[in-house]
Protein backbone atom coordinates (compact mmCIF):
# COMPACT_ATOMS: atom_id res chain seq x y z
CA UNK A 1 0.00 0.00 0.00
CA UNK A 2 1.16 3.21 -0.63
CA UNK A 3 1.22 6.17 1.83
CA UNK A 4 0.26 9.22 0.57
CA UNK A 5 1.64 12.47 2.16
CA UNK A 6 -0.56 15.30 2.54
CA UNK A 7 2.14 17.79 1.95
CA UNK A 8 -0.15 21.16 2.22
CA UNK A 9 0.39 20.53 6.65
CA UNK A 10 4.13 21.55 5.88
CA UNK A 11 3.46 24.88 3.99
CA UNK A 12 1.84 27.94 5.57
CA UNK A 13 0.91 30.97 4.29
CA UNK A 14 2.38 33.31 1.26
CA UNK A 15 5.33 35.13 2.00
CA UNK A 16 4.88 38.00 0.27
CA UNK A 17 7.49 40.01 1.74
CA UNK A 18 10.51 38.13 0.01
CA UNK A 19 8.79 39.24 -3.21
CA UNK A 20 7.74 42.77 -1.88
CA UNK A 21 11.87 43.50 -1.28
CA UNK A 22 13.05 41.94 -4.32
CA UNK A 23 10.24 44.45 -6.16
CA UNK A 24 10.36 47.47 -3.73
CA UNK A 25 14.31 48.12 -4.39
CA UNK A 26 14.43 50.96 -6.89
CA UNK A 27 16.79 49.95 -9.30
CA UNK A 28 15.05 46.62 -9.04
CA UNK A 29 11.86 47.84 -9.55
CA UNK A 30 13.31 50.09 -12.60
CA UNK A 31 14.66 46.78 -14.22
CA UNK A 32 11.00 44.86 -13.64
CA UNK A 33 9.34 48.15 -15.13
CA UNK A 34 11.86 47.70 -18.33
CA UNK A 35 10.93 44.34 -18.81
CA UNK A 36 7.32 44.19 -18.60
CA UNK A 37 6.94 44.57 -22.37
CA UNK A 38 7.76 40.85 -22.19
CA UNK A 39 10.68 41.07 -24.07
CA UNK A 40 14.74 40.12 -23.00
CA UNK A 41 16.59 42.77 -22.99
CA UNK A 42 20.91 43.07 -22.06
CA UNK A 43 22.03 43.96 -18.47
CA UNK A 44 23.69 46.82 -20.16
CA UNK A 45 20.76 48.13 -21.11
CA UNK A 46 19.09 47.46 -18.33
CA UNK A 47 21.83 49.22 -16.54
CA UNK A 48 21.05 52.60 -18.11
CA UNK A 49 17.23 52.02 -17.10
CA UNK A 50 18.29 51.73 -13.60
CA UNK A 51 20.65 54.16 -14.10
CA UNK A 52 23.29 52.24 -11.95
CA UNK A 53 26.85 50.94 -12.94
CA UNK A 54 27.17 47.44 -14.71
CA UNK A 55 28.71 45.83 -11.63
CA UNK A 56 26.21 47.34 -9.37
CA UNK A 57 23.47 46.16 -10.99
CA UNK A 58 24.79 42.29 -11.57
CA UNK A 59 23.83 41.99 -8.03
CA UNK A 60 20.49 43.13 -8.85
CA UNK A 61 19.85 40.93 -11.59
CA UNK A 62 21.30 37.87 -9.06
CA UNK A 63 18.88 38.40 -7.16
CA UNK A 64 15.81 38.91 -9.16
CA UNK A 65 16.91 35.41 -10.81
CA UNK A 66 17.35 33.81 -7.97
CA UNK A 67 13.88 34.93 -6.62
CA UNK A 68 12.23 33.82 -10.23
CA UNK A 69 11.18 36.94 -11.10
CA UNK A 70 13.58 36.81 -13.84
CA UNK A 71 15.52 34.57 -16.10
CA UNK A 72 18.92 34.94 -17.92
CA UNK A 73 19.67 33.51 -21.90
CA UNK A 74 23.06 33.87 -22.46
CA UNK A 75 24.13 34.59 -26.42
CA UNK A 76 27.49 34.82 -27.01
CA UNK A 77 29.37 37.54 -24.75
CA UNK A 78 25.86 38.91 -23.58
CA UNK A 79 24.00 37.78 -21.11
CA UNK A 80 19.66 39.25 -21.81
CA UNK A 81 16.97 39.22 -19.18
CA UNK A 82 13.25 38.83 -19.08
CA UNK A 83 10.09 38.34 -16.91
CA UNK A 84 9.69 34.64 -16.33
CA UNK A 85 6.29 34.32 -16.21
CA UNK A 86 2.69 36.47 -16.60
CA UNK A 87 1.34 35.87 -12.60
CA UNK A 88 5.16 38.63 -12.45
CA UNK A 89 3.65 41.16 -14.66
CA UNK A 90 0.38 40.94 -13.64
CA UNK A 91 1.79 41.59 -10.10
CA UNK A 92 3.59 44.19 -11.17
CA UNK A 93 0.58 46.12 -12.82
CA UNK A 94 -1.40 45.24 -9.55
CA UNK A 95 1.18 47.72 -7.99
CA UNK A 96 1.22 50.24 -10.51
CA UNK A 97 -2.22 50.59 -9.74
CA UNK A 98 -1.54 51.39 -6.48
CA UNK A 99 1.51 54.08 -5.97
CA UNK A 100 1.37 57.14 -6.54
CA UNK A 101 2.74 58.30 -10.13
CA UNK A 102 6.07 59.90 -10.44
CA UNK A 103 6.53 63.63 -10.71
CA UNK A 104 6.87 65.20 -14.36
CA UNK A 105 9.93 67.51 -14.42
CA UNK A 106 10.47 67.99 -18.02
CA UNK A 107 8.66 68.03 -21.34
CA UNK A 108 10.12 64.97 -22.31
CA UNK A 109 8.71 62.94 -19.80
CA UNK A 110 5.81 64.36 -20.14
CA UNK A 111 5.48 63.46 -23.59
CA UNK A 112 6.27 59.61 -22.27
CA UNK A 113 4.23 59.49 -19.60
CA UNK A 114 1.21 60.69 -22.41
CA UNK A 115 2.43 58.24 -24.63
CA UNK A 116 2.13 55.28 -22.63
CA UNK A 117 -1.26 56.12 -21.13
CA UNK A 118 -2.13 55.86 -24.68
CA UNK A 119 -1.36 52.38 -25.77
CA UNK A 120 1.42 50.22 -24.05
CA UNK A 121 2.43 46.45 -23.28
CA UNK A 122 1.11 45.19 -20.08
CA UNK A 123 3.68 41.92 -20.65
CA UNK A 124 2.50 40.26 -24.08
CA UNK A 125 -0.78 42.04 -24.25
CA UNK A 126 -2.39 45.37 -25.19
CA UNK A 127 -2.91 47.76 -22.44
CA UNK A 128 -3.40 51.78 -22.14
CA UNK A 129 -6.79 54.11 -23.51
CA UNK A 130 -6.49 51.73 -26.82
CA UNK A 131 -5.82 48.47 -24.85
CA UNK A 132 -9.33 48.68 -22.85
CA UNK A 133 -10.77 50.35 -25.68
CA UNK A 134 -10.19 47.47 -27.77
CA UNK A 135 -11.87 45.29 -25.16
CA UNK A 136 -15.05 47.20 -24.90
CA UNK A 137 -15.48 46.96 -28.90
CA UNK A 138 -15.16 42.96 -28.94
CA UNK A 139 -17.48 42.85 -25.93
CA UNK A 140 -20.17 45.53 -27.75
CA UNK A 141 -19.66 43.81 -31.14
CA UNK A 142 -20.47 40.57 -29.27
CA UNK A 143 -17.68 39.17 -30.06
CA UNK A 144 -16.61 38.35 -26.71
CA UNK A 145 -19.47 38.08 -24.03
CA UNK A 146 -18.94 38.65 -20.57
CA UNK A 147 -20.18 36.27 -17.73
CA UNK A 148 -20.74 38.08 -14.56
CA UNK A 149 -21.22 36.36 -11.05
CA UNK A 150 -24.02 37.82 -9.00
CA UNK A 151 -22.48 36.59 -5.84
CA UNK A 152 -18.88 38.30 -6.89
CA UNK A 153 -20.49 41.67 -7.48
CA UNK A 154 -22.48 42.01 -3.83
CA UNK A 155 -19.04 40.81 -2.14
CA UNK A 156 -16.57 43.43 -1.83
CA UNK A 157 -14.36 40.85 -0.69
CA UNK A 158 -14.09 38.95 -3.94
CA UNK A 159 -12.56 41.98 -5.68
CA UNK A 160 -12.98 43.64 -9.08
CA UNK A 161 -10.73 40.85 -11.00
CA UNK A 162 -13.61 38.02 -10.08
CA UNK A 163 -16.47 40.16 -10.73
CA UNK A 164 -16.50 38.63 -14.87
CA UNK A 165 -15.16 36.78 -17.43
CA UNK A 166 -14.81 37.03 -21.48
CA UNK A 167 -15.57 34.07 -23.14
CA UNK A 168 -14.88 34.09 -26.79
CA UNK A 169 -18.17 33.61 -29.24
CA UNK A 170 -18.48 31.24 -32.18
CA UNK A 171 -18.88 34.97 -34.37
CA UNK A 172 -15.39 36.21 -32.57
CA UNK A 173 -13.72 33.09 -33.43
CA UNK A 174 -14.50 33.19 -36.87
CA UNK A 175 -13.63 37.08 -36.80
CA UNK A 176 -10.63 36.68 -35.29
CA UNK A 177 -9.99 33.77 -37.48
CA UNK A 178 -10.31 36.04 -40.57
CA UNK A 179 -7.93 38.33 -39.09
CA UNK A 180 -5.49 35.86 -39.03
CA UNK A 181 -5.25 35.84 -35.19
CA UNK A 182 -3.47 32.58 -34.52
CA UNK A 183 -4.49 30.54 -31.07
CA UNK A 184 -2.41 27.46 -29.68
CA UNK A 185 -5.00 25.00 -28.83
CA UNK A 186 -2.40 22.71 -27.12
CA UNK A 187 -1.65 25.66 -24.47
CA UNK A 188 -2.11 25.55 -20.57
CA UNK A 189 -2.44 29.19 -20.37
CA UNK A 190 -6.26 30.78 -19.51
CA UNK A 191 -7.49 31.82 -23.12
CA UNK A 192 -8.79 35.11 -21.89
CA UNK A 193 -8.35 36.94 -18.63
CA UNK A 194 -9.49 39.90 -16.63
CA UNK A 195 -6.28 42.08 -16.38
CA UNK A 196 -7.52 45.65 -14.56
CA UNK A 197 -5.38 48.62 -16.22
CA UNK A 198 -3.31 50.79 -13.97
CA UNK A 199 -3.30 53.73 -15.77
CA UNK A 200 -7.34 53.46 -17.31
CA UNK A 201 -8.82 51.71 -13.59
CA UNK A 202 -10.69 49.68 -16.24
CA UNK A 203 -10.10 46.27 -17.95
CA UNK A 204 -7.97 45.41 -20.83
CA UNK A 205 -8.10 42.09 -22.47
CA UNK A 206 -5.46 39.52 -21.40
CA UNK A 207 -4.41 35.74 -21.30
CA UNK A 208 -3.47 33.83 -24.59
CA UNK A 209 -6.32 35.74 -26.61
CA UNK A 210 -4.63 39.16 -25.49
CA UNK A 211 -1.35 37.80 -26.70
CA UNK A 212 -2.49 35.83 -29.89
CA UNK A 213 -4.26 39.60 -30.66
CA UNK A 214 -1.29 41.75 -30.28
CA UNK A 215 1.10 40.05 -31.86
CA UNK A 216 -1.07 39.88 -34.93
CA UNK A 217 -1.93 43.68 -34.97
CA UNK A 218 1.68 44.07 -35.06
CA UNK A 219 2.45 41.69 -38.00
CA UNK A 220 0.35 43.18 -39.43
CA UNK A 221 2.00 46.38 -39.16
CA UNK A 222 -0.49 48.06 -37.71
CA UNK A 223 0.96 48.70 -34.15
CA UNK A 224 5.06 48.90 -33.61
CA UNK A 225 7.01 48.26 -30.43
CA UNK A 226 8.76 51.64 -29.32
CA UNK A 227 11.22 52.18 -26.28
CA UNK A 228 9.76 51.27 -22.62
CA UNK A 229 6.80 49.43 -23.62
CA UNK A 230 5.32 52.26 -25.61
CA UNK A 231 3.18 50.87 -28.75
CA UNK A 232 3.06 53.16 -31.90
CA UNK A 233 0.10 53.08 -34.48
CA UNK A 234 0.82 53.37 -37.92
CA UNK A 235 -1.09 55.11 -40.74
CA UNK A 236 -2.33 51.25 -41.95
CA UNK A 237 -3.21 50.69 -37.96
CA UNK A 238 -5.38 54.04 -38.16
CA UNK A 239 -7.30 52.59 -41.19
CA UNK A 240 -7.44 48.97 -40.06
CA UNK A 241 -8.60 49.45 -36.55
CA UNK A 242 -11.18 52.02 -37.80
CA UNK A 243 -12.34 49.40 -40.38
CA UNK A 244 -12.17 46.20 -38.54
CA UNK A 245 -12.86 47.14 -34.87
CA UNK A 246 -14.54 50.98 -35.68
CA UNK A 247 -11.88 52.54 -33.42
CA UNK A 248 -11.49 55.98 -34.30
CA UNK A 249 -8.14 57.23 -33.02
CA UNK A 250 -7.78 60.94 -32.34
CA UNK A 251 -4.81 62.95 -33.35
Amino acid sequence: MVRVEDTSMHMGDADIAVVAALMGEPARAKVLMALLDGRALAASTLAAEAGVAPSTLSAHLARLVDGNLISVEVSGRNRYFRITRPAVAEALEALARLAPTQPIRSLRQGTHAEAIRRARTCYDHLAGRLGVELLDTLVNSELLVVERSQDAISDPVLGAGRIQRYTLTSAGKRRLADLGVVLDPSSRRPLTRYCLDWSEQRAHLGGALGAALLTRLIELGWLNRCDRRIIKVSNAGRDGLAAEFGIILGP
